[in-house]
This record gives C-alpha cells, structure tokens and sequence, in this order.
C-alpha cells in the first residue's frame, strides 16, 4: 500500500509537468498565466568567436571551431570548444570523484577542503582574474576544473606511491594524458591542466599561466584556513610578512594576491605578480609546507598510504579480471591498474584494502564518519 499523502507531498507532486489532478486533467508546471514570455536572440557559436577576436586581450587565446582535438569534431552550433571542455569535464565521473578525494586532511569535516571545492576555487580565482585582464575565461574555467583530475586517494602521496610502477609518475601529466583522454579535449586545455605544476614546463598560453597563480593562491590561502580550524597552526604563528603583505584572513590573502597578479598583467604585461606580493606567497606556501604538510604526524601517515595504494596496484596488476570493464582503457596491466587505484576515492580505496587484501583496519586513516584511526592529515605536497 502507498502512503498517504501529507498536505505538503501533495502540494509538491502537483508541480510535476504531466501530473494528473483529481479530476483526471493534466497538470502544467507553472499556471500558463504565469509563464514568462522572452524573444530569445540567437547568438551562434561563429558570432561569439567573431565577438572574441574584439574582446579579449591581445595574446589570448581564442575559440576556434571545435577546436584543435585528437580526434576531429564537427562544431558545436552554440558552445565554443571551450565551452564543451568545461561541460565535458563537469559531467565526467572522474571531475564527481573529486569530492571523495583529499585536499590535506583524508575525510575531511563538513566545512574542509577536498579536491572537488580546491578545484571549484581554483576556478573561480582564475575566472575573475581572466575577466579583469581579457584572458579567455571559458578556457581557464575548463583547466581549472580539471586540472587536478589526475590526483589519486590522498592526493600528493599517492605520486609517491604510483612512480615504483610508473617513473616520474605526476598527478598533472596523468590527469591530461590518461584521465582526460576520453573526453577528446582541445590542446590548449590539456596543456593547461598538463603544465599547472611549477615542476614542469611551462604552460604554452597565458591562460595556463593564470591557472598555475591562482592554484597556488587558492590552496595556500585555504589549506592554511583548514588547518587553523583543525588547530594544527594558530593565526599567531603566520610570518609577519604575510600578515604585513597579505593579511590574516583568506580572504584578505586572496583578494591581495589577486589583485597583484591582475596588476602583474595589466601594468606590466607578465602573467606575474609584483616582487613584494610573490614573495609573501612564496613564504606562506614554505610555511604551509613545514608546518601542515611535513608535520611528523603526516609523514607517517603518508607513509601507510603509499604501503596500501602499492598493495592495490599489485593487487589488480595480478588480478586485472578485477578491474571493471570501463576503467580497462590502458593495454599495458600495470598501468591499467595504476589508472584504476588512482580513480578511486580515499574511502573506497580504504574499503578495497579491507574487503580485498585483509589491510588491518585499524592501520587505515581516521574519518570523521569512519571506523578508522590514523595519525593526522595526510602527508601531501603541492603544485
């Protein structure tokens, strides 16, 4: 027997297009007085490109057609080709996967960061930087969602883990090379998501450039908001020339590195910020650095991290009957299996050393909703 219905489940199943009333007639949306009536303006894809080329600042970076692909696509009649990275990447199973995955502290609490809000705030950085100096905000909008996609369970420690199996092993080359390959992105998107660390060369438009400022304008600033809240640093610790520079807060810090990078661009034509504030960031992140991410406490448990993620990589490498089918675009096993560990999320890579391997639990990290008992956050490093 179906339930009653209350007054308010009623109320909301009549707002359903298609719903049948009492009486046995259909039910709209919206009362049909109510609809609001627009002459929409078509505005195609060719016209937008065309408003680019007036727009945009010289040097950056436009859409053209579909863009430059791997694989030829025909145009899409309305998005830009960034456009369609952007979409493509938001809908991806990997992009969603984000959420499960660390920023600093595996299972993080309800207000702390995990890859998926570090890239969301990426994006947004980079967006309002783009839109303050003429870049192409769809393409930074784009590398940004995706430029951390290639991360594994507890992010920067999972590298050290994978490069036994695959030398040099980085979560940017991995996530532009193997991760987003399916999707068929443009060059100039995989470039950007490809080059955002420091470590590697640089990126080949100034859009990438952006990206690489505001990934470590955001995790610096946040990272260190999540650890002040954990109370692993106090406000009272922070160098003096970062409070001098950039102040207390995050988002005072934010708001003072943007604006120096947007300054960068426009006063003096480089995809940089001025000495004084780059300087100021370059001591946050070392102090993030030496007192967040290399704590004692995190190197160890980064040190059990890399002992279970290597354990499941030799696990399916043996096992590669294991690995579900759509996760089998690699030929070679042991990258096959290394692609798979490094998609899961934290708590189901955690899970699988448990149902699969016999991993004590009690030597798996602590959650605020899990039955694990670690030693801190995770032990992680940046860019």
């Amino acid at each position: 027997m179906p339930e009653k219905r209350t007054k308010r489940t009623a109320i909301w199943a009549s707002t359903m297009s298609g719903t049948l009333d009492a009486s046995g007639r259909l039910v709209f949306a919206h009362a049909q007085t109510d609809t609001v009536k627009v002459k929409g303006l078509r505005i195609a894809r060719r016209a937008r490109e065309a408003q680019e080329a007036h727009d945009l600042a010289p040097g950056a970076t436009r859409a053209v057609g579909s863009g430059s692909r791997v694989h030829p696509e025909e145009p899409d009649p309305y998005r830009t080709c960034f456009e369609r990275d952007r979409d493509r990447v938001l809908h991806s199973a990997a992009f969603r996967r984000l959420a499960g995955k660390t920023q600093v502290f595996v299972h993080p609490k309800d207000h702390q960061r995990t890859r998926l809000t570090h890239a969301l705030e990426v994006a947004q950085i980079s967006t309002a930087v783009g839109r303050a100096t003429g870049l192409n905000v769809d393409l930074l909008d784009a590398m940004a969602l995706a430029h951390d996609i290639g991360h594994g369970p507890v992010g920067h420690v999972s590298e050290t883990a994978f490069e036994e199996y695959i030398p040099g092993y980085h979560h940017a080359i991995f996530g532009a090379d193997i991760v987003l390959r399916p999707l068929n992105l443009c060059r100039e998107t995989l470039d950007g998501v490809r080059c955002h660390s420091w470590s590697l060369p640089s990126p080949s438009t100034p859009e990438g450039h952006v990206l690489s400022w505001c990934d470590r304008i955001a995790y610096c600033t946040h990272d260190l908001e999540d650890a002040l809240e954990a109370g692993i640093v106090s406000a009272s610790d922070l160098p003096e020339e970062v409070r001098d520079v950039a102040g207390r807060t995050r988002s005072r810090q934010v708001d003072a590195f943007v604006t120096a990078l947007v300054s960068g661009i426009l006063d003096h034509g480089v995809v940089a910020m001025p000495a004084t504030e780059a300087s100021a960031l370059a001591t946050l992140r070392a102090f993030n650095y030496e007192r967040i991410y290399m704590r004692p406490a995190s190197v160890e448990q980064g040190k059990a991290v890399v002992s279970v993620l290597r354990a499941l990589v030799d696990y399916f490498a043996s096992e590669p009957s294991r690995i579900p089918s759509d996760n089998q675009i690699e030929s070679d096993p042991l990258t096959r299996a290394v692609a798979y560990v490094a998609g899961m999320t934290d708590r189901f890579a955690f899970q699988s050393a448990v149902e699969l391997l016999g991993w004590p639990v009690e030597k798996l990290p602590a959650g605020i909703d899990s039955p694990y008992s670690g030693l801190g956050p995770a032990s992680t490093s940046h860019d």
